[in-house]
């Protein structure tokens, strides 16, 4: 009996509310617990709790709306986008740089090999390319998210570096 945009918002939502009701539940227990390691455990819970609603923000902050041509689609590491014009594939073990255009309507994904793939940020299933960039060596998701949120500010530079190519980018300044 909820209404469909009210569902679909709430979805949108779910992670950070499920990580908020787990750390109030944790912060209730704590208070009502009369033993200090119950009270601990407790307060761990409620920790956990408030690092889920955290990541579930950033994911909420990733999210676009479908309303660019192609699905993505990952599977065992392997970045997949099929759209109408173009497409390709790409693991994510091979990726060396991740840049955004400027007016934050597509990733450029650059391989070892010198594979290119674009992919629009409003495609079909590119949330999921979330949990791809998290993964890299010494990324800053919170650089990614601001230039995604912030397309205007983003320079022509790349967003992230495979740790052996700023090592190269380093000795070429």
């Amino acid at each position: 009996m909820i209404r469909p945009e009210l569902r679909a918002e709430l979805a949108r939502w779910s992670e950070v509310l499920t990580g908020l009701a787990i750390a109030l539940l944790g912060l209730w227990t704590a208070f009502q617990a009369r033993d200090s390691f119950f009270q601990l455990l407790a307060g761990l819970v409620a920790a956990t709790g408030v690092t889920l609603a955290v990541i579930g923000w950033r994911r909420l902050r990733f999210h676009r709306a479908p309303d660019a041509p192609g699905i993505v689609q990952i599977l065992e590491a392997q970045i997949s986008y099929f759209g109408p014009e173009t497409g390709g594939f790409i693991s994510a073990r091979d990726l060396v740089e991740l840049h955004l255009t400027r007016d934050g309507t597509c990733w450029h994904l650059i391989g070892q090999d010198g594979t290119r793939l674009d992919i629009p940020v409003g495609a079909e299933g590119a949330d999921a390319l979330f949990d791809i960039f998290a993964n890299l060596p010494d990324v800053h998701m919170q650089s990614i998210l601001d230039a995604l949120n912030t397309p205007a500010h983003v320079q022509s530079r790349p967003l992230w570096l495979h740790p052996s190519r700023r090592s190269i980018a380093r000795r070429l300044q």
